[in-house]
């Protein structure tokens, strides 16, 4: 039974009015709690929040830049709020016990959990593994950084007998109890070090995920991947990779021991086979099979994905060229993967808001795969200095310049790809909203024919 006292007519403060916050400070509230939520936005910006609590009980705070100087008894952070934020040194300052949501969901949630990290790659493997359980009989809900919080779940949706929930380093930092009965660490690869400072303070809380498993728990790693620590006793390790693995990806198939046996699960034609997915349709069928799923009911849900907006979305051919949304890949690594994924010469549109320094481990790919990059946002300027040397470059300024310059050069039988490797808020909400604006503009194209 998990320990639900320390959530239980708590005099709370929830950090936060996005949705994970107006999930906790609904379930504190529920659970008879005097919950004020606080928000930095000035009030005219909360009305979406306002409507949202109506009826809880909830206080709602905006333009809030200090804690206040009440008696709480609990703190809960959204994930967004860093560390070092002042609103929780406050809390560390009056020993306010903090925690975050994902954690404040899983004391009251009474399902399976199946828990997905990673670097890249997150939501498409939660997505697929919630839809397969679904299909099968077991309905599941994707929650967590991808579908609603899990604090959301536990009231609306209490009874399901899965939550298959997406797990961000962000959120890895306020965990304690949280214990998934199948875990998977996808990946791990320069990712948020301006927030977590190295890779090995990266990799230390992404393998947090796998520490309150217990005995006949599954973890799921990448084949040959150092473990910082030793996982807990009793929990079982399987690992997925291309070769020498317990779940194995090879073209058009892969391979594992299925009820004991080696069994063969076929998912040729799928958007999982390809070498930059496959491995992970390895680790989730690893997943689902230790979910009690069949062989036949793991291939139909492989055969029945559809794939997330903003991730290598072939939107339309235009004139012979094809235009494929890539906006999610925020970092190097995504982008390169995205030219591994197109079979197609490459017109690439690049640029944002950078996350990492080393710019030229793409070069030999940008090289052999694309045609000109064109450049847009405040990484204009580093992209160019460390790319022109072996590819054409374009400073574009903005997307709708971008676009209208690739489109403009590109030949049939090539493919604008808007894969930027960066980060958007420099010039966007965020990148759905680019790639929203990318298909405006591709839609422009085609209108103006």
């Amino acid at each position: 039974m998990k320990a639900t006292e320390q959530f239980l007519n708590q005099r709370a403060c929830v950090l936060g009015a996005g949705v994970s916050g107006i999930a906790a400070a609904r379930l504190l509230a529920a659970h008879g709690g005097c919950v004020t939520l606080l928000d930095a936005a000035p009030e005219a910006r909360l009305a979406r929040a306002r409507g949202a609590l109506a009826g809880s009980g909830v206080l709602l705070r905006g333009g809030a830049d200090t804690l206040p100087d009440e008696p709480f008894t609990l703190c809960i952070a959204s994930p967004s709020i860093a560390p070092e934020h002042p609103w929780l040194r406050a809390c560390t300052a009056r020993g306010i016990p903090v925690a975050g949501e994902m954690e404040l969901g899983y004391a009251f949630w009474r399902g399976r959990l199946l828990a997905v990290t990673g670097s890249k790659g997150k939501s498409s493997v939660v997505k697929l593994c919630a839809d397969a359980l679904t299909a099968a009989g077991l309905e599941a809900v994707p929650a967590g950084n991808y579908g609603v919080p899990l604090s959301a779940c536990v009231l609306e949706r209490p009874a399901l007998p899965w939550a298959v929930v997406e797990v961000s380093s962000f959120q890895l930092e306020q965990v304690a109890a949280f214990r998934p009965d199948v875990a998977i660490l996808l990946n791990l690869q320069a990712d948020h070090l301006d927030r977590h400072g190295s890779m090995a303070a990266y990799a230390r809380l992404k393998f947090r995920l796998f520490a309150r498993q217990v005995a006949g728990d599954l973890a799921l790693l990448p084949a040959g991947m150092d473990v910082p620590e030793p996982l807990p006793a009793g929990v079982a390790v399987q690992t997925f990779g291309s070769g020498g693995a317990d779940w194995r990806y090879s073209p058009g198939r892969l391979a594992g021991r299925v009820g004991g046996a080696p069994g063969v699960l076929r998912f040729a034609g799928t958007w999982f086979d390809n070498p930059v997915l496959g491995e992970a349709a390895a680790a989730a069928a690893g997943a689902l099979h230790a979910c009690g799923l069949s062989p036949a009911q793991i291939e139909a849900g492989l055969a029945a994905f559809h794939p997330l907006p903003h991730r290598m979305q072939r939107l339309a051919v235009h004139r012979g060229v094809v235009y494929i949304d890539d906006s999610k890949a925020t970092s190097l690594t995504a982008l390169a993967a995205a030219l591994k994924m197109t079979p197609e010469p490459v017109r690439l549109i690049a640029g944002g808001r950078l996350k990492e320094h080393d710019l030229g481990a793409v070069k030999e790919l940008l090289a052999m795969r694309v045609r000109k990059v064109y450049l847009i946002g405040e990484s204009t300027r580093a992209l160019w200095a460390a790319w022109s040397p072996v590819v054409g470059c374009a400073a574009c300024g903005d997307l709708p310049a971008a676009v209208a310059q690739a489109a403009r050069e590109a030949a049939p039988g090539e493919a604008v790809l808007l894969s930027p490797g960066c980060a958007s808020f420099d010039q966007f909400d965020g990148y759905a909203q680019r790639g929203d604006c990318f298909a405006r503009l591709v839609q422009a194209l085609e209108m103006t024919a």
